[in-house]
Formats: structure tokens, C-alpha cells, sequence
């Protein structure tokens, strides 16, 4: 079972969310919540593996309160919700340790995919905002591919596998199989990437996979 967090001050919200949720056997609600700061809170005192944050919520907005989930209760995820897609908010979601990002707008079974893909340790992008994100990519490359590059080059080969395979979005479980090897190894492994090249999350060290040229 993978346990979530829900949190969104429109009631009527949380019971359409936690509806297409139920459709999933292996989802199980364990909190709600009206706020961010009762976000944070319960996550604290409940542990789910992956918070399911909107953006604007009172008292503590989703972007607060996912950087003091992700400082407070590094072992849960975080997945924005939202009906905004600005590029402002993609990449302060990014910034503050959210593993997904998902628009209100897009298809429940993007919201089901998505919970699964960061639960297990991947990221996840609704297709508007990747391709956002491959736009800004696309316009800085240039720029910015050389940086990447020498980031890049102070890992080690294996590292740099383990890398490419995150960028292009596979799961800890699904690198493991490719390189053959067991999936705690992966763990550590993308631990020390994202030290090396000083990123909090996967989101981050994709990006610089993109940017090197590592992914095509």
C-alpha cells in the first residue's frame, strides 16, 4: 500500500481527488488536510510515503509547506497539485524538493501514474509541464550545457549511467533491472549523485542529465 497525504482548502476538491484515489486498491488516504501548515503537521505525525500538496492553500502555501515536509519527513514524497501551470511555479516545485508535479486539469490517470512513479522513487511531470520544462531546457542548453557538463564529469562512469537512466525517467526498481544490479545499490548510487552535484532531488539531477547531453 502506498499512503498519502491529501491536502487542499476546498473540501469539494479532496473528495473529487480522493475519489479517482479510490479506484486504486494499492492508494490508501491516511490524512487530510485544509492547510499547508496542517500539511506539514500531519505528515510529521503520520508518515505517509508521498504528500499530495495544491499549490495555494492559507496559513502555509503547497510550496512552503512541501520544503518543511521534505526537511521534517525526508521519507515522504511530494506531488504538487494545481490548476496553474506558470513556469514560476514548475520551478520553485522543483526548488523546494517536489518529486511531481501534476495539473488539476490533466487526465486522473496522470494523478495515479504519477503518485506510483514517485513513490518509487522517480519523477513525474503531467506531459504540459514537461514539455514546459523541455522548452526552458531547449532555450538554455547552450548556455548552460557546458556547466552541466563538468558537473557531469565529476562522477564516476557508473554514476553517470545511473544518471542518464534517471533522466530518462526510470524508477530505482527499473534501473536496478537495466544495469543489473539490486536496487539498494541504485539507492546508493543516486544518493551520491545528487551530493556530487549538489541537487535535493531527482527532478534537479535530471534536469542536468538533459542539459549534458546524457539523455536524449
Amino acid at each position: 500500500m502506498i499512503r498519502l497525504l491529501l491536502a487542499d482548502d476546498e473540501a469539494m476538491i479532496r473528495a473529487g481527488v480522493r475519489a479517482i484515489l479510490a479506484t486504486d486498491p494499492t492508494l490508501d488516504v491516511v490524512a487530510e488536510a485544509g492547510d499547508g501548515r496542517e500539511a506539514v503537521d500531519l505528515a510529521i505525525s503520520h508518515h505517509p510515503d508521498v504528500a499530495l500538496l495544491d499549490i495555494r492553500m492559507p496559513v502555509l502555501d503547497g510550496l512552503a509547506a512541501a520544503a518543511e515536509i521534505r526537511r521534517a519527513a525526508p521519507g515522504t514524497a511530494v506531488v504538487m497539485l494545481t490548476t496553474f501551470g506558470e513556469d514560476d511555479y514548475i520551478a520553485r516545485a522543483i526548488d523546494v524538493g517536489a518529486g511531481g508535479f501534476l495539473l488539476k486539469s490533466g487526465d486522473p490517470r496522470e494523478l495515479i501514474a504519477g503518485i506510483h512513479a514517485v513513490a518509487e522513487g522517480a519523477a513525474y511531470l503531467s506531459p504540459k509541464v514537461a514539455q514546459r520544462v523541455i522548452t526552458q531546457l531547449a532555450a538554455g542548453r547552450v548556455s548552460r550545457g557546458a556547466v552541466a557538463r563538468d558537473r557531469v564529469g565529476a562522477l564516476t562512469e557508473r554514476e553517470r549511467e545511473v544518471l542518464a537512466l534517471l533522466g530518462a525517467g526510470l524508477s530505482n526498481a527499473e534501473i536496478a533491472k537495466r544495469l543489473h544490479i539490486v536496487e539498494g545499490t541504485v539507492k546508493a548510487y543516486v544518493s551520491a549523485i545528487l551530493t556530487r552535484l549538489d541537487v535535493r532531488n531527482r527532478v534537479q539531477a535530471a534536469i542536468i542529465a538533459h542539459e549534458a547531453g546524457l539523455v536524449a
